[in-house]
Parts: structure tokens; sequence; C-alpha cells
């Protein structure tokens, strides 16, 4: 029997707190999730120690038969999940098991709802699967020692889940770690032989390390009749004990499939889909990618987790491999099995090795091509849209010689739908394209409102031209890269000269030009009247209900991007915007029959109106008020 030594009492940090009465109140409904959780948590474990001693096989302490085994006690009323894994230290118990250290765990806390199915998919998500322990115990126990320690070395943790926990040094033999769970009075029916293995077969059957529960038989003589009294225990591997990514896709079912993604990604939902691949020539690999149908909160931190689990020669070798896939395609989970890279790769290895960027090259072709699959099922794909489009679009920036096909992935809203979800492709707007079209146009704005309500889009919808309606922080960024689709150009109808080519004829450019010609003198005293405001002032015909707007140069940084690098604190040049006049409109024909002071006040109360329009922002905005009222006055 151990005895227990400088024992401490500490509080649990305050987002645990939360997190453990959310999830005790919260998933009564899942509770068999439990042992998933703690039975994924051992296989790292033992993954870790593995890896470890491939410098220093002294780690495995003269057992290197690495296992996972469950007790029950009904009795007692326990539970108890054991590895030989790496274990953990007095600090690592300290730091793992009463502190979240991750980034976003307010956000976390925030989205947690009480929804019991909701809930249980943000804890997987999250990755603190050892918490849930407690929707079944109301008091739990772990026993550990870290591989390679004295036996006085190992930790004894205890709480009953509510405001503290106890860490004391214990005398351990083993390394490894030991979870206890006490259970509650309604949760018995775990501490039950048949129950566990069925749990352990429909939720662990994939993983390489052997899940053994152990199993009560009667001795038999030599003539094979069994000898009364004489009962001896035996351990039963319950689980198929087999790399699952490694076996033949003919002989793994769609189920083995998502609990194999569960396990690898930390997850409670399924995947909405999965490509499994056997690369055999110059590179050897094998490769199981997921797409997940719900993001981590890390998606956008800089320091979130990313990549997927690499194994050589089925080896574990680290978690978040980045370096097999771009970043733009750091939601894809999964695993990579390599015989090309050395037992000790380590990360900085990785960066060094001219296999990693072939294997990356392929990978990621191959996660594309599982995405323009999954794109056939528009539900399917509209749920992995609204979760990662935003990502995806960093892709054309990043990945230069995957443009066309990850454009072909790419949804936008349009004013085909006039709809502010993000549905239509860029073929579905090749395929509506009017007769003589040889441009696609878009238009970004700070909202889909904006978008949809600009006065650039007037002509379009007069000639029935359909426009891309981006209003994602991203998006003028991604069009700056992404220049032509399908031979076509791309075109910001808010920049450079408006050129609808053949689907204006030649009789109404001839007229565009005439009127341009009869404005000449309007044009000059506004530009007079604007000198210090604008840099050119043109009549227009893409207005044709507004009376006037601001455009920019072709090559010029877009209002959006401006703001977005403004409000970063990023210093820019000044630009002033072109203003455009629309020669029918009444406004514009009161300017041309004014004078004075009048003239210019009119014509910055049109300039302004136009910078509103885009969303933009007046430098004195009471100074346009006053005018505004003036004129309604006059």
């Amino acid at each position: 029997m151990t005895t227990a030594t400088r024992e401490e009492t500490l509080g649990f940090q305050t987002e645990v707190k939360q997190l453990l009465h959310l999830m005790i109140h919260s998933l009564y409904s899942n509770r068999e999730i439990f042992l998933r959780e703690l039975i994924s948590n051992a296989a790292d474990a033992c993954d870790k120690l593995r890896y470890a001693a491939l410098d220093n096989d002294g780690l495995y302490e003269g057992d290197s038969e690495l296992r996972i085994e469950i007790e029950h006690d009904q009795e007692a009323g326990t539970v108890t999940v054991r590895d030989n894994g790496i274990g953990m230290s007095r600090d690592e118990v300290i730091a793992n098991l009463g502190t979240i250290a991750r980034s976003g765990t307010a956000e976390f806390l925030k989205q947690m709802s009480g929804e019991q199915q909701k809930d249980a998919r943000l804890i997987g998500q999250f990755g603190v699967g050892f918490y849930s322990g407690f929707i079944v115990a109301d008091e739990v126990t772990v026993r550990t020692r870290k591989a390679g320690t004295e036996h006085a070395e190992g930790v004894e943790w205890r709480s009953r889940g509510e405001g503290e926990f106890s860490v004391a040094d214990v005398e351990r033999p083993l390394h490894g770690t030991e979870i206890v769970l006490h259970l509650k009075e309604d949760a018995k029916e775990f501490a039950d032989d048949y129950r566990l293995q069925s749990l352990v077969r429909k939720y662990s059957d994939h993983i390489e390390v052997p899940v053994r529960m152990p199993k009560t038989e009667t001795a038999k003589d030599d003539e094979g009749n069994e000898v009364e009294g004489s009962e001896v225990t035996t351990w039963e591997t319950i689980n198929e004990a087999m790399a699952l990514w490694v076996r033949p896709k003919a002989e793994v079912s769609d189920d083995e499939y998502k609990a194999f993604y569960k396990h690898v990604a930390h997850d409670f939902s399924d995947p909405l889909t999965w490509s499994h691949n056997k690369v055999e020539g110059k590179l050897e690999y094998t490769s199981l990618l997921y797409v997940p149908g719900r993001a981590p909160f890390d998606l956008y931190e800089r320091d979130g987790a990313r990549g997927i689990k690499l194994y050589v020669q089925r080896v574990f070798i680290m978690d978040d491999a980045e370096q097999f896939l771009p970043l733009y395609l750091r939601f894809i989970k999964g695993v990579l099995d390599t015989r090309d890279l050395s037992l000790n790769v380590s990360r900085e290895l990785l960066q060094q090795d001219p296999q990693v960027d072939k294997i990356k090259s392929a990978l990621t072709k191959r996660s594309l091509d599982m995405l323009k699959k999954l794109a056939k099922d528009s539900e399917a794909y509209q749920s992995f849209w609204n979760t990662f489009g935003s990502v995806l679009k960093e892709g054309p920036g990043e990945d230069h010689s995957n443009r066309d096909k990850i454009a072909e992935l790419l949804r936008f809203s349009t004013t085909h739908t006039d709809s502010a979800t993000q549905d239509q492709s860029l073929a579905d707007y090749v395929s509506r394209m009017k007769e003589g079209q040889q441009t696609l146009y878009y238009i970004v704005a700070d909202s889909f409102n904006a978008a949809k309500s600009s006065p650039h889009l007037e002509i379009f919808r007069k000639k029935g031209i359909e426009v891309l309606l981006l209003s994602d922080r991203i998006d003028e960024w991604l069009m700056s890269h992404l220049t032509e689709f399908d031979g076509k150009k791309l075109a910001d109808v808010a920049k450079g000269d408006l050129d609808l080519g053949d689907v204006e004829n030649e009789e109404e450019k001839k007229a565009q030009e005439e009127t341009a010609k009869a404005k000449e003198a309007l044009v000059k005293r506004v530009k007079e009247a604007l000198a210090d405001e604008v840099q050119e002032v043109k009549v227009t015909h893409r207005l044709t209900d507004s009376p006037a707007c601001v455009v920019l140069p072709e090559h010029e940084m877009g209002f959006q991007m401006r703001r977005i690098m403004e409000a970063a604190g990023q210093a820019l040049p000044e630009v002033k915007p072109i203003l455009e006049l629309n020669p029918e409109h009444a406004l514009v024909a009161r300017l041309e029959g004014t004078e004075g002071d009048n003239f210019a006040d009119l014509a910055r109360i049109l300039l302004d109106q136009a910078i509103i329009a885009e969303g933009g922002h007046l430098d004195n905005p009471a100074a346009y008020v006053q005018r505004l009222n003036a004129l309604l006055s006059a």
C-alpha cells in the first residue's frame, strides 16, 4: 500500500470550475463518452512514450509492451483506466489537471449553452476530455509517475470536481497513469463487464494500443475438464489493436472511420468527409485526412494547434505536424505515416527535409480533391463553406500552383440571388454570363447590405449583369491574387474605368462620348471647386439612380482594405478618389445651373454622399449636415 507525502490542496482555475459545472450538468445523455476520452488520452500517452524511448529505451523500465487496462469493481462502484505510457510529473499533473492552458478559453465557455448535444461537440472540440470523467463520477483519483523517474516520484491527484483538488507524492512502482472513477449512484451501470466491453468496441476499436480487460476462467486439467475452485484471471484484448490507417480501405467501415476521426481530432461530432490513401514508389506513405464538421476555437489564433499526426513506420512522432499542409488548409485533421523520414526527426529537421515538400504537395492536392468531391453534395459543402470558407480564401495568395483548383472551390454571394449566403461558385457565374460579356465583376464592401445597395451596381442591374457581392475582411486581399478565372478577367466595379465590353453596343458608347463632351464645362467647374479633395472628376454611365459615386484607380488599394489597415495602425499615403457624376440626375442638373458658393457647397454634398454610400467616413460630418440643411431649406 502506498503512503502519501507532501500533500497540498489547490484551487481549480476559474475556467475549469465553469467547465466542470457545465459538463456535469449538461452532458447527462452523452455520459458514455467519458470512456472514449480517457482511452484516447491513454493511447496518446503510450504513443509519446514510444517516441521518447527511441532515444532512451530505458524509459520502458523493462516493460515495453504498451497497453491500456480497464477494470471495474461493482461492489465498490469504481471503474479504473490504466496505461503504461509516458506518465506525468507533479508539476505536469497540476498544470494539466488544474488549468486549461489554451487560447480561446473564454470564447469556448461563452458558447457553452446547456444544450447537451451542442455542448458535447464543443467539449471534444476544445480537447478537455479528461474532465468528462466527472460526468459519471462524483470523485476522481489519478495516480501517475513519469517514465524514467524514481518510484518515490509518483503523484496522486484527487478531486470531487468542485472547487479544489489535492496533490500528494506517493510511492509508485509502475510508470504511466491510472485513473479511478468513483461512480455516481445513477452511473453504476458502467461498473459492468459487458457494458464496458461494448463501449470499447464502439468507440475505441481502432486504437492501435491494446485495450485489455480482466477475464476470469476456471482452470482445466490435462484432459480438458474444469477444476472446481481453481479460477484464474487473464487479460483479454477487447479492441482490434491495429492502426486503422494501415488496413485496406475495403475492410474499414464508415463508422470506424468516424470513430477514428473523433480520436485523432478529439471531436465529438462526425467529420464531413475523409480520404484514405496509400502511396508506393519514390515516396512511400499512407495518409488519412479528414474535413471536420466544426471549426476549432483557435482556427484564427496565431499560435493555435494545427497540422496532422505524424508517424514514421507506425511509430508516433508528433502531434500537429504543420509542415505537411499549407496554412490555408489548417482545418484538415488526420494522420500521415511515412517510411521516408527518420525515426528521430524533429520539427526543425522537417523544415530542411526535401521529402517533406514532396509529401506536402501531394497531400495538398489530395485535400483539394477531397473538397472538390465534397462540393458535389451542395448541402454538405455549404456546411463546410460556412465554417471554413474564410480560411480557404487565404489559398490563392498562398498557393499559386493550386490557384485554379482553389478558385473552383470558392463560394460567393451575388446579385443573382441577392442573398447573404455565400453559395455561388465562379463556374455558376460564368454559366450565367451575358452574351458578349468577357469579364467577371465584383464589388467589395464592409457588409453584404452595403455591397448589395452600392450605387456602382446600378448599371449592372439595368443591363442584367451579375456582380459578386464581397464583404468578408479577407475578400479584397483574395481578389488581389485571384485576377482571372476560366480565362476571363475579374474586375472591381468600384475601380478604374467601367468597360462592359460587347454588352454595350456602338450606339450606347457613342452616346456616352457625346454626353462627356457636352458636360466638359461642368466637370471643369466641379474639379476646381473640389481641387483639394478629388484627383479627377468625370461624367459616368455606371449610375442610373444616384447622382454621383467615388471610384479609385484600378490598381489602388480599395476602401475596405484601407479601413482595415488603418484600424490596425498602419500609416497609408492619402489617396484622392475620382468623382463620377450622373449627367441624367436632377441634382446634377441643378448643380449645373448653380453659381458661386452654392455651387461649391452642392458639389461637396454630392462628394460626401458618394463617400457615405461607399461606406466611408467624412472628415467633417457637421459641415456636411450644415450644407445639406441649407440645400433642403433653399
